[in-house]
C-alpha cells in the first residue's frame, strides 16, 4: 500500500506540473516548491529550536492562528516554521509576522520527507484539523518527534472507519495526541483503540473572538447605515446574490444592504451591480453624498470581519456550492445568520440551527419568510441574536486546553 501511495503522489505532482502553464493555482503550486531545499536552508539554522506547524490552506491557518500566537508567547526561544499545501493559504499569509519561516510543504515523497525533517529537526509538529501525509508523519514518528493534531474532527464516513481503511488507520497511529472538536470524534478514535485524545474544542471560536476584539471602526458603513437596519451578505456567491437581490428589488426600502462578495475582481462586482435595481455604491467610491444609496458593495479585502459589527442580520455565502464560509465571525457579534442548504458538514452551522441562532434558505420565498419573521418579531430576533452570540462565547477555550498539554516539559519527556 505504501508503494501505491507514493506512486499516487508522483502522479499528482506530474499532472500538476502538466497543468501549471494553464492553471494559475497549479503554476503557483509548482513554482512555490521549486528549489525548496535551498530556499529553506537560507531561512533556518540547525542550531535553533524549531516548531513546525502545517496548515492545508487559509481556513486552517486561521484555525491554528491562536495556537501559533500562544506558542510564540509561551516559547519565545523557538522558531516557528509554518507550511502550507495550498497556494490560497501561502500566497495570502506568506508575510505573517509571527512565523519565522513560511513556505510550501514539499510533495509528500519519502525523499522529501526525510530531507525536510532532517533540515528542520523540529521539537514538535502540529497539523491543523486534517492533512494526513503518510511519509512526513512516518518520519516524525520514527524519529520520536511529538506530533499533534489540533481542532481535529472525524466523521463515520471517513476512510479511517471503513473496512478498507487499514492504511489510513496506520497513519493515525503515528500521532502523539489528538485535540478534537467534538465528542463524536473522541468516540470514533476510541473505536480504533486510540485513547490519546482530548476533547479540546475548536480553536476557530478563540480566533473569531480575537478578530472581534480587534475590529476596526468603519465610518463609511456607519454613515451609510444611518438609523436603519442593516443586512450584510458576507462572502457571497452568485447563487446567494441572485436570491438576496431579488428580495432587495422587491422591497427596496426594507433596510440597508451590504454585500462583501467572495470574489472582488471588477468583473464580478459589475455582474453583482447589474442584478440590483436600486441605488448602489462601491465601498472604494463611497462619499457622504452617496450615503442615501440602498446597497453598499465592498470591493476590496480586509473589511468584512470588522463590518459585521454594524449588521443586524447576516447571510453567509457558499451554501449553494461546496459549503458555507465562516458563520462564526458574524455570530460573534450577536447576529442571527442565514445560509444556503449545503451546510451539513459544518458543525457550527448545524449547532446554530438547533439553537435558533441561524436559519437556512433554498430560494427567494424561503429567504423572504425568514426575514419577515426576524424583522417582524422583536422577541424572536432577540432570542436568535443571543443564541448566536452565546454559542460563540460558550465554545471558546480550545487554545488554552491545547497549550496546557503542549509544554516544553511535556515535549522533553516525549522525545
Amino acid at each position: 500500500m505504501n508503494t501505491l501511495y507514493n506512486i499516487a503522489i508522483q502522479i499528482f505532482s506530474i499532472l500538476t506540473y502538466i497543468a501549471s502553464p494553464f492553471n494559475p493555482k497549479a503554476g503557483q503550486w509548482i513554482r512555490g516548491r521549486r528549489n525548496w531545499q535551498e530556499s529553506l536552508g537560507k531561512k533556518i539554522r540547525p542550531d535553533e529550536k524549531h516548531v513546525w506547524i502545517h496548515c492545508a490552506s487559509l481556513g486552517e491557518f486561521e484555525q491554528g492562528r491562536p495556537v501559533i500566537e500562544a506558542i510564540r508567547e509561551k516559547m519565545p526561544d523557538h522558531k516557528i516554521v509554518l507550511t502550507f499545501f495550498s497556494p490560497s493559504g501561502y500566497e495570502v499569509r506568506k508575510n505573517y509576522q509571527l512565523a519565522d519561516c513560511i513556505c510550501y510543504l514539499p510533495a509528500d515523497t519519502p525523499a522529501n520527507a526525510r530531507r525536510f525533517i532532517a533540515m528542520l529537526n523540529p521539537e514538535f509538529a502540529i497539523f491543523v484539523k486534517y492533512e494526513f501525509w503518510y511519509n512526513y508523519l512516518s518520519v516524525l514518528h520514527r524519529k520520536g518527534i511529538p506530533l499533534y493534531l489540533i481542532s481535529g474532527i472525524f466523521r463515520p464516513g471517513q476512510h479511517f472507519f471503513r473496512w478498507y481503511g487499514s492504511f489510513s488507520r496506520g497513519i493515525l497511529a503515528k500521532f502523539t495526541h489528538f485535540f478534537v472538536q467534538n465528542e463524536q470524534s473522541v468516540e470514533l478514535l476510541g473505536s480504533l483503540g486510540l485513547k490519546n485524545v482530548t476533547l479540546a474544542g475548536d480553536t476557530r471560536f478563540d480566533r473569531v473572538v480575537q478578530i472581534a476584539g480587534a475590529a476596526k471602526d468603519i465610518p463609511q458603513i456607519v454613515k451609510f447605515r444611518g438609523e436603519e437596519m442593516l443586512f450584510l451578505a458576507g462572502s457571497s456567491w452568485a447563487e446567494d446574490e441572485a436570491i438576496i437581490t431579488e428580495y432587495i428589488n422587491r422591497y427596496p426600502g426594507k433596510m440597508k444592504w451590504v454585500f462583501a462578495p467572495h470574489e472582488t475582481d471588477r468583473a464580478n462586482i459589475s455582474r453583482l451591480e447589474k442584478l440590483i435595481k436600486v441605488k448602489t455604491v462601491r465601498f472604494s467610491e463611497f462619499t457622504d453624498a452617496s450615503a442615501d444609496s440602498r446597497v453598499l458593495i465592498i470591493d476590496g479585502m480586509g473589511v468584512l470581519s470588522s463590518a459585521y459589527r454594524y449588521a443586524h442580520l447576516a447571510a453567509i455565502g457558499g451554501g449553494f456550492g461546496r459549503g458555507i464560509h465562516n458563520v462564526l465571525e458574524a455570530a460573534a457579534w450577536d447576529i442571527p445568520v442565514l445560509f444556503g442548504p449545503n451546510h451539513e458538514r459544518f458543525r457550527e452551522a448545524v449547532d446554530l440551527l438547533k439553537l435558533g441562532g441561524a436559519m437556512t434558505f433554498r430560494d427567494q420565498p424561503g429567504f423572504e419568510s425568514i426575514l419577515e419573521r426576524w424583522t417582524g418579531d422583536e422577541n424572536l430576533y432577540r432570542n436568535a441574536a443571543e443564541a448566536a452570540g452565546n454559542y460563540v462565547r460558550e465554545n471558546t477555550g480550545a487554545t488554552r486546553r491545547i497549550m496546557a498539554s503542549i509544554t516544553p516539559e511535556d515535549i522533553n519527556t516525549k522525545h
